[in-house]
């Protein structure tokens, strides 16, 4: 085999590797399916003629090589990571930014591929980690205390008090500001 050939071929199918899951055997073949076009191409050159894709006598080994799997909904969120279902990238947060990149907003999203629109598009582990901090903090002590307090504002100021108020639950989300 032709040394320079093989390097190429082998350069092409890593690139194809890194982009989609191959079986070894599915590797194999488009190893030998791209070292044979590369080297049916040199020949053509240096005969001086073009190549014909269809040449007659060239058998293509029956494997089936398909773009990057989509994940499951219900397993893309995992403990460590989320994978966007659109290009199968794995990230510890699914932002709005890169789903822009796909031309939807996190809403389009999960009324897509079904999620609840209250669940957060994040690693488990990183939605416990601002559970515990929000808790740490004191968040849910203070909002049962701020919403107690605007219920006797309410009262005080001689309004009917509603028959029962169900507490917000509301996530709070800080957006970080850039720092020199």
């Amino acid at each position: 085999m032709d040394k320079k050939l093989l390097e190429h071929a082998v350069g092409i199918v890593q690139a194809q590797v890194a982009l989609s899951k191959m079986t070894s055997e599915e590797i194999e073949a488009t190893l030998l399916r791209t070292y044979n076009a590369l080297h049916r191409m040199q020949q053509a050159e240096n005969e001086g003629r073009s190549i014909l894709m269809a040449e007659e006598g060239i058998e293509e080994p029956d494997v089936k090589v398909e773009g990057p799997e989509k994940a499951d909904p219900r397993s893309s969120v995992q403990e460590d990571k989320v994978i966007c279902l659109e290009c199968a990238a794995e990230f510890r947060q699914l932002t709005a930014n890169h789903l822009r990149t796909h031309g939807l907003t996190p809403r389009e999203y999960k009324r897509k591929w079904g999620f609840p629109l209250k669940q957060p598009l994040a690693a488990r582990v990183l939605t416990k980690l601002r559970s515990r901090s929000a808790k740490k903090r004191g968040l849910p002590v203070k909002l049962q205390q701020y919403l107690e307090d605007q219920r006797q504002k309410k009262s005080a100021s001689g309004a009917p008090e509603p028959v029962e108020a169900k507490p917000v639950t509301r996530r709070v989300v800080r957006r970080r500001t850039a720092q020199a």
